[in-house]
């Protein structure tokens, strides 16, 4: 066995076609093993099944016409699939593969394959033995429908062996575009998830990602868009790890985040299963008369029976004040109910100089509950 032969050329050397195409082939090599292995296959940019409402002018039966969007797809075998237009799938070959099924509201898988094909351009120059010559060939696509259950055919293919070139004519990878639903001899409907698989979209394979301006951002879309999540790794001065929500202006604001130092801060609540021997908790703020939560997976019925213990701790929140006013917190207390009552004294000399004001107020609150382990240990 030998690695890959690189072509090397020397002056005055003669050239025959298979030199070249050997140049040829060794990059198309290289980049299809980038591809396989420092990469995951499927879906690189665009092709989604696309649908445009139309009605039979014989029939009157509403249905859709789909399309599949332009775009870039690497297959399997680190091969590239460029669909450079829009591409209107052909009922006619629809039914070709699944016309004799019943009627079912199951969708049927649409799949994209490479594929090789001779241009559509004059001949190449015409060679010595006096016969016009190939000198091209496109690099094309083919757009197929399954039959139902199909889809686990592109879900257990099997990678190539490391060495394998890209994949060429009789090979065949199929990546899955999302599904077609069928009624009335027509499309009705696209789908992106059938029977448990999905389309598949490309990804990377990396044991280390580093970032050059110092933060790292990892998000759900191509693009920034309000109200989606981010999650942001920064470091300098203050290094951090930061989960939450895009913003208007496209900065994220903090849901959860976690400092060089471990502290942990939160803008809601946390909480967990219960087991044996465990402590769940959960936080949060509260106002006077609120009945404060039971961690997650607690129930009243476990407090009340007495398999549950609750521990609270109640810090009051000093509420907004103005330069000259002075906070002094009542009462921060909880009853057997977890209803909280929180009294706070204000005193503002600017609003009422002669005594403070007795308000109610809002505190911080951490509840414990904990479970004492069984005597069996479980």
């Amino acid at each position: 066995m030998t690695g890959p032969l690189r072509p090397a050329f020397h002056e005055g050397q003669v050239l025959a076609a298979a030199d070249l195409s050997a140049t040829v082939e060794y990059a198309r090599g290289g980049a299809a093993r980038h591809a396989r292995h420092l990469h995951e296959w499927g879906i690189v940019e665009g092709l989604g099944l696309v649908t445009q409402p139309r009605t039979d002018p014989l029939t009157g039966v509403r249905h859709v016409e789909v399309s599949v969007a332009a775009g870039i797809a690497v297959d399997g075998t680190g091969r590239e699939v460029v669909v450079t237009e829009p591409v209107v799938l052909r009922e006619s070959d629809f039914e070709e593969v699944n016309g004799a099924d019943q009627s079912t509201d199951e969708p049927y898988p649409v799949f994209l394959t490479a594929a090789d094909r001779e241009p559509a351009r004059p001949a190449g120059p015409v060679s010595c033995s006096g016969s016009a010559t190939k000198t091209r060939v496109e690099e094309s696509y083919q757009v197929l429908f399954g039959r139902l259950g199909d889809e686990r055919l592109a879900a257990e293919q099997q990678p190539p062996a490391m060495g394998d070139p890209p994949a060429d004519p009789p090979v065949r990878w199929l990546v899955l575009l999302g599904y077609v639903h069928w009624a009335d001899g027509h499309f009705s409907g696209v789908e992106t998830a059938a029977r448990g698989v999905a389309a598949r979209f490309a990804g990377v394979r990396a044991d280390t990602v580093s970032a050059r301006s110092g933060a790292l951002t990892l998000r759900t879309g191509t693009e920034t868009q309000e109200g989606e999540p981010a999650l942001v790794l920064t470091g300098g001065e203050t290094p951090n790890l930061v989960f939450g929500l895009y913003q208007g202006g496209g900065a994220v604001a903090p849901l959860m985040t976690v400092a060089a130092n471990g502290n942990l801060t939160i803008e809601g609540s946390f909480g967990g299963r219960m087991s044996a021997g465990s402590t769940l908790v959960a936080s949060g703020t509260a106002t006077d008369g609120m009945l404060l939560p039971l961690p997650s997976g607690v129930t009243p019925e476990q407090v009340a029976d007495g398999r549950v213990v609750i521990h609270v701790h109640l810090t009051p929140r000093i509420p907004p004040l103005a330069d000259s006013a002075l906070f002094s917190p009542v009462e921060a207390t909880v009853d057997a109910d977890r209803r909280v009552r929180c009294r706070v004294r204000v005193y503002n000399p600017s609003v009422n100089w002669k005594q403070p004001v007795e308000q109610p107020g809002a505190v911080d609150f951490l509840v414990l509950a904990t479970v004492a382990a069984t005597n069996g240990g479980g």
